[in-house]
């Protein structure tokens, strides 16, 4: 028996007899930014559908399960909270939620029973000072602090900033911002509906992505601004879009890093693309932007989320691949990056119209899922509602939840319970 199959005959055991290891801990995983959860239990940020309280349900999502599909709590933020993030911090201590709604940022303090099995005890809103409805963040390598996109700025028509807080105390350390020019091409850069956010800490740069206004339609974006972390200032906006008339809303940004080419890769909604552009990591400027993956030309309709997540070998810092989520026609696609700025297509799997967030995870026998969440914002159209569990090597589906159907909440986002799901997170 070869060693990777070794190593999942022996899975369901050492799961089983190990759990309490496994998950009273932070999950380790490559570059210390998460890697495969030990179990399918997923935290579930939903909206109710029958006008009660939003907020976050914990679900087993693991179909080899006694209990799967099982919602063992569900946790009230209020009829005014829409949750949109989970994300937990990079040691995997704590756990936040970004919101479009409501105080927009949320500590969820956890406690865990005799089997590491965590449960939400309470939900601290913190101040994010005038910004408004929150969205992505960035947690620096080193803990101190965290960075998050507001895409509604101050609440203009044409705005936009960004949170930089304290990791330890949560506390507001500085507000980012930037006004757009009377004419965005003349070079000067600045921040706009600010969505994804990503970073190469070793060059000293970040960048975020601009996509869209809160109401949805009073305005869009089609841009990359990058800044220089030390300063908070933006230093550079580039165009992700054929022309500046053609609008893409960029959503995603993912700067690669450890030991990955200096590129930087942007999902777009409007073409349902992924973008790609060379970044010169001593100048920290971006190179031109062009097409990797061309959704019009591949059939594929808003571009969502990605995720580096496991190749064939998960344990293999040399085997990994990009995952990317596309809400129409509703998979989820795996990239090879060993030939950059190519992207070669490895993978397609079948998820429901609306595919957005997904996590991967191991089951109770040792087999290698991910479960992706399908529902952007409940649009029709983009709103199956169900969670999907595929098998990572067969792209067999293994399982579904239906939760609009079983309790009337809709998806919104999803987060293992165990630690991050992902190996690298934008």
């Amino acid at each position: 028996m070869n060693a990777k199959r070794l190593k999942r005959a022996a899975a369901a055991l050492f799961l089983a007899i190990s759990l309490f290891v496994l998950s009273s801990a932070p999950v380790a995983g490559h570059g210390g930014e998460g890697g495969i959860a030990p179990n399918g239990l997923f935290f579930v940020d939903y909206r109710n559908l029958n006008g009660g309280a939003n907020g976050v349900a914990l679900v087993n999502l693991d179909p080899e399960s006694e209990g799967f599909g099982e919602v063992l709590q569900q946790f009230e933020l209020g009829e005014d909270v829409l949750p949109h993030h989970l994300y937990y911090n990079r040691d995997q201590s704590r756990l936040y939620n970004t919101t479009l709604s409501g105080e927009y940022l949320y500590e969820l303090i956890l406690e865990r029973d005799a089997d590491g099995v965590p449960t939400i005890v309470e939900a601290i809103a913190i101040d994010t000072g005038d910004s408004q409805v929150g969205e992505d963040i960035y947690f620096t390598e080193d803990g101190s602090q965290f960075w998050i996109t507001f895409i509604g700025g101050f609440g203009g028509e044409r705005d936009g900033s960004i949170g930089v807080f304290d990791a330890k105390t949560n506390e507001l350390l500085n507000t980012i911002s930037a006004p757009e020019p009377e004419d965005p091409t003349n070079g000067q850069p600045y921040i706009l509906y600010p969505h994804g956010i990503s970073a190469r800490e070793d060059s000293g740069y970040m960048v975020v992505t601009s996509t869209i206004h809160p109401d949805l339609t009073t305005g869009m974006g089609n841009t990359v601004t990058v800044l220089d972390m030390e300063t908070g200032e933006p230093v550079q906006t580039v165009l992700v879009s054929e022309a500046w008339d053609v609008i893409t809303q960029p959503v995603e940004v993912l700067m690669l890093r450890d030991g990955y080419p200096s590129y930087v890769l942007v999902t777009t909604i409007n073409d349902g693309s992924v973008w790609i552009a060379p970044f010169d990591e001593e100048a920290g400027r971006l190179g031109e932007f062009t097409k990797a993956v061309d959704g019009t030309a591949e059939g594929l309709m808003v571009a969502l989320e990605f995720y580096i997540g496991p190749g064939d070998d998960p344990e293999s810092d040399e085997d990994q691949l990009l995952y990317v989520s596309y809400a129409v026609p509703g998979v989820v696609n795996a990239y090879s990056l060993d030939n950059l700025p190519e992207l070669e297509l490895v993978k397609t799997y079948q998820a429901e119209p609306g595919a957005h967030h997904f996590g991967f995870f191991t089951t109770e026998s040792g087999r290698e899922a991910m479960v992706v969440q399908n529902n952007l914002l409940n649009a029709d159209g983009i709103n199956a509602g169900s969670l999907t569990i595929v098998d990572l090597q067969t792209g067999e589906q293994l399982g579904r939840v239906d939760l609009p159907t079983d309790l009337g909440i809709m998806p919104e986002s999803i987060e293992s319970a165990m630690g991050n799901a992902h190996f690298v997170h934008h």
